[in-house]
């Protein structure tokens, strides 16, 4: 599938409370590592937008996705790339692919307008709970270190509630969480 409504509800953890929940709702030992690579205009015009572009390589597969402001969520627009492609994509080289293209075109935005910003990597542990996927992030970008809580679910009042009370249980309070790349946009 190219495209995807995300509903995901996030908030921003301190290094203890990150271990916590990992130790108490059973996380893995073990993390997947993944590394987002992101693209702009120089004019910022995918934010202006509220939308984002990214390459995401985890396990040695890389996606290409965009995501734009939906109603329920965000829309996610998705093209696979090969690897010869990641790295022309870095080296300023943009292949142009069907499904993104089509969507950055609907904002008037041209694929070789995009620069590449940089990079996050991101440590990774996912668990299915109440009904959602819980994913607990741990990420570096920019001499920056981050701890994050997100919470994935079908429907926005199922997500809602499974999340506002997890942070009950824990006395975790509810933290201004901008995405990952606005985070790491913001410390350039």
């Amino acid at each position: 599938m190219s495209q995807e409504i995300e509903i995901e509800y996030k908030n921003l953890l301190t290094k203890d409370e990150f271990i916590q929940l990992q130790q108490d709702l059973s996380f893995p030992t073990s993390s997947v590592k993944q590394t987002n690579y992101y693209f702009e205009t120089k004019n910022f015009d995918l934010k202006k937008h509220g939308s984002a572009l990214r390459i995401r390589k985890k396990q040695g597969q890389y996606q290409l996705t965009l995501k734009q402001p939906h109603e329920d969520g965000l829309l996610e627009t998705h093209d696979d790339l090969t690897e010869q492609e990641f790295q022309k994509w870095i080296h300023g080289e943009i292949i142009q692919k069907p499904h993104t293209t089509k969507q950055l075109s609907e904002m008037n935005i041209s694929p070789t307008s995009l620069n590449y910003a940089g990079y996050l990597t991101t440590n990774r542990m996912e668990i299915e709970f109440n009904g959602t996927q819980l994913v607990l992030d741990h990420s570096n970008y920019l001499g920056i270190e981050d701890f994050e809580l997100e919470l994935e679910s079908a429907t926005k009042e199922h997500g809602e509630k499974v999340f506002h009370g997890l942070l009950n249980k824990y006395h975790i309070p509810i933290r201004q969480t901008p995405s990952k790349i606005e985070r790491f946009f913001h410390q350039m």
